[in-house]
Parts: structure tokens; C-alpha cells; sequence
């Protein structure tokens, strides 16, 4: 308590003030870059923080079969499905194999610059 009842408002400004008028031109405008500076940053780290997530619907249709279907049907429907699976399968592969070529491509030049 005794350190607070040393604490004057009126000294304290005084000495404020006191240490702000012997600041040269070029320390105020030093001073000034830096409160800039320090305002932009922390502007950029608030502004770059709000994001909103892009929306949109991802519907999933599911087909319905009737539990009294043959074997017949069964596969009936799978030789139609089976093309058409094989087609997704070869071009997921194909989108694989050109993200691991991409990759590869970054790996190459990482260890052409020996990291």
C-alpha cells in the first residue's frame, strides 16, 4: 500500500508530459510507424480470422431394393453397376495418379535444392 500512496495523477502527467517534449521530430515519427505498423498487424490477424464456411447441400440418394429380389436380378443389376463402378474406380486412380505425380514433382525439386 505504500507504493499506491506514492502515486500522484498529476505527477504522473507531468512526467508524461516532460518525457514526450524532449522527443525529436524524427523519434515521433518513428514512433508513429510503429503504432502503424503494430495496428496494421494486428488489423490483418482479426480481418484474416473471420471465415465463413462455404454451404452447400450434399445430398446422398440411396436406391431402395426389395427384399424378395432373385439371385437372377441380383446379378443382373451388378453387370450393369459393374461398368459404371469401374469407370469411377479408374478415374479416381487417375486423379490419385496425378496428385502423387504433383507431389513427386515438389519432392524433385526439394532435393534439387538439397532440402
Amino acid at each position: 500500500m505504500k507504493l499506491l500512496s506514492r502515486i500522484q495523477p498529476a505527477g504522473a502527467w507531468a512526467d508524461l508530459r516532460y518525457f514526450f517534449g524532449r522527443r525529436r521530430p524524427h523519434q515521433w515519427g518513428f514512433a508513429a510507424l510503429s503504432v502503424t505498423l503494430t495496428a496494421v498487424t494486428l488489423w490483418a490477424f482479426w480481418h484474416d480470422s473471420e471465415f465463413k464456411p462455404a454451404y452447400h447441400r450434399d445430398i446422398v440418394y440411396v436406391q431402395q431394393w426389395r427384399l424378395d429380389r432373385t439371385d437372377a436380378e441380383i446379378v443382373a443389376q451388378q453387370k450393369i453397376d459393374g461398368p459404371i463402378d469401374a469407370r469411377r474406380r479408374a478415374e479416381r486412380e487417375r486423379a490419385d495418379a496425378a496428385r502423387r505425380a504433383q507431389f513427386q514433382e515438389v519432392q524433385d525439386t526439394m532435393d534439387k535444392w538439397h532440402l
